[in-house]
């Protein structure tokens, strides 16, 4: 299983950006999708999650101005981020709840996967 992150760049504040995970590998099921983020020095902390059912939650940082949603053809999950500020720069990280397949077929426990992540540097 993989988790591929793109879309994170250099951003003037009050600008936009969308962040998109793909998710590739032997997959029977992904339940809850979420986007994680860290600056420098800090811990990381949750940014957005979708579940399966395309109920999402947002930090109370990004309400209004991030959305979070997902493509469950392409097992894609986006961010897309308006507004933003400059302490909405950091490292962001997809992670995903999986369930690979078996060999024999049948679905495995569900474990989270963490893509790569992809650095937002938002200017003032």
């Amino acid at each position: 299983v993989q988790l591929q992150a793109s879309g994170g760049g250099l951003v003037e504040a009050g600008g936009s950006l969308r962040l998109s995970c793909t998710v590739s590998g032997n997959i029977f099921a992904i339940n809850d999708m979420g986007w994680y983020r860290q600056a420098s020095g800090k811990q990381r902390e949750l940014v957005a999650a979708i579940t399966s059912a395309g109920s999402a939650n947002y930090a109370n940082s990004v309400k209004g101005r991030f959305t979070i949603s997902r493509d469950y053809v392409k097992n894609t999950v986006y961010l897309q981020m308006n507004i933003l500020k400059p302490e909405d720069t950091a490292d962001y990280f997809c992670k995903a709840e999986i369930s690979v397949t078996t060999a024999w077929g049948y679905p495995g426990v569900f474990y989270d996967y963490w893509g790569q992540g992809t650095l937002v540097t938002v200017s003032s």
